[in-house]
């Protein structure tokens, strides 16, 4: 089974939110929802991300910069963005999805998510990590 088979297959049975495997040995899961659990992978496995595959539920531009940033080989999405699957397409990530939405909603379903808005302002460098943790955790605190 390949790595993004198991991934897949874990994020659907298991219940969890994202999963990340690599050479057939589960790295990370999450059952957390938003890109909490992608923040938890990168402070947790960090650099072991590096050639992984990840399956994760809702995948929208800040997952996309937070998957680019660690440079995993391919990601399987429940539901991306437009302008998720663009990020990772452009880092020449194998990206293949269930559903494709214009952008991704906040809980509510009626405004852009806070993520997905912060992220259409910043760009995939060395930084974007440090960013989005920063702005989630201020999100967070409110």
């Amino acid at each position: 089974m390949s790595d993004i088979d198991k991934a897949k297959q874990i994020l659907g049975r298991e219940g969890a939110t994202l999963a990340i495997v690599k050479e057939g040995q589960v790295l990370f899961m999450s059952d957390s929802s938003g890109i909490r659990g992608l923040l938890q992978a990168i402070e947790k496995i960090g650099k072991e991300m590096a050639g992984s595959s990840a399956a994760d539920k809702v995948v929208g531009r800040a997952a996309a910069l937070l998957l680019a940033y660690s440079k995993v080989k391919e990601v399987y999405a429940s539901v991306i963005s437009k302008g998720g699957l663009k990020v990772l397409k452009e880092d020449g990530i194998k990206v293949v999805f269930q559903n494709m939405v214009q952008i991704i909603l906040d809980r509510t379903g009626k405004s852009v998510c806070p993520f997905e808005k912060f992220s259409s302002q910043i760009g995939l460098s060395d930084k974007t990590y440090e960013q989005l943790k920063e702005f989630a955790e201020d999100f967070w605190k409110k």
